[in-house]
């Protein structure tokens, strides 16, 4: 179960990531709008201040969907 007082710590802090990286949040609110469908891929690239690159990538199963809907109601959004 997750700790109401928990969140309420980590709210500064998401407030302050939302304003160094707006364009990060703009995308998601952007991809939440159009949708995630089973069969989407995600890719996730990092590099690293010394040029090392590191990429994944993953295929949305049907209980990834379920999994973001639960997030998206914990939210406040449906």
């Amino acid at each position: 179960m997750i700790n109401p007082m928990k969140l309420m710590q980590l709210k500064p802090a998401w407030e302050e990531f939302m304003r160094n990286h707006p364009r990060f949040i703009s995308f998601f609110q952007a991809l939440s709008a159009k949708g995630i469908r089973e069969g989407t891929v995600l890719e996730i690239s990092v590099t690293t201040p010394e040029g090392e690159k590191m990429v994944t990538n993953l295929k949305v199963q049907p209980s990834d969907l379920e999994l973001l809907q639960k997030l998206n109601e914990l939210s406040g959004q449906k």
